[in-house]
């Protein structure tokens, strides 16, 4: 395991704090209630294309450090005595689109994912935080086959313009520069969704004025978030 970890250049301190900051963010996705079961997972990107994870068939309630998996590139596991989840393939079509990407995080939460299921986009342009943070737009990925070419490719081209989305009759995923900023993400996907439930039910849902939508976008641009600010890097 030394040599695993030399050749990946992490110092034990490093992947231990790693380590923790994962696990938290695992366990707190069934503390609200985003996942179920065995649902959701989360990964974190290490050097050399090597990923730290979480496994599959076991609740994020009762998952500890030792339960986390670390992956090579072909995704053979190296390290954690647990198995590969079977969703590993959107996370992968995220970094592979975007280099930049970190971190990846997937939840079934629960309003996000109805919307989701009813086939309704969640709409960012209701709050100019929102429009700040993620963009205009959070795409609604049509219904495909899980872990389907189809699927993989309508992912991976999204992954190229937004940090966030839904998946149709499946859930939510979000990417960041690390874990925490990919955790907000699927944080703010939520809220919004609860927001925007909340006001179709109350019969309106009304959005912000064109005018001023340009200006938050260049505000989330002068923020370094969101294509455009990237392509500038």
């Amino acid at each position: 395991m030394a040599t695993t970890l030399h050749r990946l250049h992490l110092g034990e301190p490093t992947l231990a704090q790693a380590r923790r900051q994962l696990l938290a963010i695992a366990q707190e996705l069934h503390a609200r209630g985003w996942v179920a079961n065995h649902d959701g997972n989360v990964t974190l990107r290490l050097p050399g294309e090597h990923l730290l994870a979480t496994p599959t068939a076991l609740s994020k309630r009762v998952l500890m450090e030792s339960d986390l998996i670390v992956l090579d590139a072909r995704d053979r596991v190296l390290q954690g005595g647990r198995k590969v989840f079977s969703e590993l393939k959107l996370h992968r079509a995220v970094y592979a689109a975007r280099p930049d990407v970190r971190a990846v995080v997937h939840t079934h939460a629960p309003n996000a994912t109805a919307l989701a299921v009813a086939g309704v986009a969640i709409e960012p342009r209701m709050l100019a935080e929102a429009v700040v943070s993620l963009g205009a737009e959070i795409p609604l990925l049509p219904y495909a086959f899980p872990q389907s070419a189809e699927q993989i490719g309508q992912l991976t081209q999204a992954a190229l313009k937004f940090d966030a989305l839904t998946l149709g009759n499946h859930g939510v995923l979000a990417w960041g520069d690390d874990l925490e900023q990919a955790y907000l993400r699927a944080e703010l996907l939520e809220h919004l969704a609860a927001i925007q439930l909340r006001a179709m039910q109350i019969g309106r849902l009304t959005t912000l004025p064109a005018v001023d939508l340009a200006r938050l976008l260049e505000a989330r641009k002068k923020a370094g978030l969101g294509p455009e600010a990237r392509q500038k890097g």
